[in-house]
This record gives structure tokens, sequence and C-alpha cells, in this order.
């Protein structure tokens, strides 16, 4: 599945781009189908212009966001290899926090992540690789109009289903523009008034890469909900806090409040960057706040 646009979808079968359409019990589907999805195709429809989806096959992995009211999710992308997380080094400025919104995601659905810091011609890397210091996570810095960093990026994305994401002006269409010439994605100027980029991705869609493997464009996140996360698997979620998991006092500790958290040891300690943390806390309120699927 490449796109699904309104009713209908964009479907990648034997090399060839086909306009297909939900038929029958797949219909009734919860979570449609979308981008990286494996779908079934009824053979009888393959002479018609428009072919028919039976099913979907089961997904191994899943990117969501939480719908406007803030019960359950839609899913926007499936069965990828990894997440990548592109943050403007300026224009608009970072927000690290989103940021860690994203990385959770991708932690709580077991999918490998990493950074890039794109618009390097507009600032520094250097307050995001600070703020991730520790934790693990790759930190690749690119300029799509200079081309720095373009070749290394597409080395990583050769062979894999990758979804790009990030906050809407951050340049994820321009990469993908500079990756694969001829494109020809729209790419939106940032708003002066609001500092934020406009949406010019409006749908995830999987983009074929020349030399093998799918980029996932998907559209700028100004919010990302981890719906399906209970609180209590929240912290296995910041992989810097993970060898000090059980070093608590008390086994069901949130590293909140509560007396000799080895969490907020390790923040003291300068071993967990502070900002990191506070991301922490504030997904954990979030998370505590949401209404129960049955309210």
């Amino acid at each position: 599945m490449l796109a699904r646009e309104g009713g209908s979808y964009r479907v990648l079968l034997d090399g060839e781009e086909r306009v297909a359409i939900l038929r029958g019990k797949a219909k009734r589907l919860e979570d449609r189908a979308v981008a990286g999805d494996r779908v079934r195709i009824d053979p009888s429809t393959l002479a018609d212009e428009t072919i028919a989806i039976l099913g979907v096959d089961p997904r191994t992995s899943l990117l969501a966001r939480r719908v406007p009211d803030g019960r359950g999710t839609r899913p926007v992308a499936a069965n990828v290899d990894q997440v990548v997380v592109v943050i403007a080094a300026a224009d608009p400025d970072p927000i690290p926090q989103l940021m860690d919104r994203l990385l959770v995601v991708a932690e709580a659905n077991e999918i490998p992540a990493w950074v890039v810091v794109n618009k390097m011609d507009l600032g520094s890397a250097e307050p995001i690789e600070a703020h991730l210091a520790g934790s693990g996570y790759r930190v690749l810095r690119t300029m799509a109009r200079g081309e720095e960093g373009v070749e290394a990026l597409r080395r990583e994305l050769l062979g894999r289903t990758t979804v790009l994401t990030g906050p809407s002006g951050a340049g994820k269409s321009s990469l993908l523009n500079a990756l694969e010439p001829g494109l020809g994605l729209r790419v939106g100027e940032v708003s002066k008034k609001v500092g934020r980029g406009t949406h010019t991705t409006v749908t995830a869609t999987m983009i074929p890469f020349v030399g093998g493997g799918f980029v996932v464009d998907t559209p700028g996140f100004s919010e990302v909900g981890v719906w399906d996360l209970v609180t209590g698997e929240l912290d296995s979620c910041f992989p810097e806090f993970r060898p000090y998991l059980g070093e608590c006092r008390f086994g069901d500790c949130m590293h909140c409040t509560e007396p000799r958290c080895a969490i907020r040891g390790a923040v003291e300690a300068g071993t967990i960057v502070a900002a990191r943390y506070d991301s922490y806390r504030a997904i954990l309120a979030e998370l505590e706040a949401l209404p129960e699927s049955w309210e």
C-alpha cells in the first residue's frame, strides 16, 4: 500500500502503481489500510481499472497518532523497519519534547529510531545532540539545499522501509526531493506568524526508492499521542532509563516523588539529561489524564 487518497488507495502490484478500493469484509476493518500495509487483492479484478482489496495482512509494526478528541488512535504507517525523526536546526526552532514523543512512539512499537538534524545552514545540531546525550540515539546532520549528509542518509534508507517523521517545516519533503530528484514533492514555507511549517504533506505516502526500499513521508505532527501505552511502560521507552529500572526502592515507582528513585538520582547526578526527564514527566502526565476507553 503506497497511500490512501479519500475512499481509494494506491497500491504497488508487480512494480506497477494501481488504484484500489476496499471490498466486502475489508470495508468493515476497524483500522483501514494505511501506507506500508500488505494487502490481499481480488484476482478477478486485476483486469479492471480499479482493483479490489479483500483484506489487510497482520502488521509487524504500526505508527499511530491520537485522534483529535483524544479517544483512540489513527494509524499512520505500518510494517516499517525504522523511524527517522527529522528536526530543523532552526526555522522553525527545534522542539525537543516533540522529538522525544516521536521517539517514544517508535520505542513503544519496538521500531528502531534515530534523528536527522536538517537545515544545518541555519543553525547548529549541538543542542539536539546534547539533549540526546546518553540515550544512544544516532544523530545525522543534513542540509538538503547544500546536499550535506544527503548521501549518508541515502545509504541508511536503501533496502529498508522507513517512516520519515517530524514537525512541519523541518524539511522532510526537501530531503526526499534531494534524495530522489524528480519527485517534485511540494515544499512549504515556514509561517512567520506561528513559527511552524505549512502542512504540505496531508497523508502518509509510501515512496519507492531507486535501488530498493521505501520511505513513508508523513504529515508533520504538532502533537503526538501515545494512547496505547500504559503509564507503567513509559519509562522503558527512554533508553537511558533502562539501566536504572528495577533499582528504585519501590517496584511500581513512577519516578516522580517517590523516595530513593534511581531515575531521579541519575538525573541529579547528570547521567540522565534533565530535559529528557522533563519530557518523560510531561508524557506521563498526559497519559494519566487520558480518559479510559469506556468513558
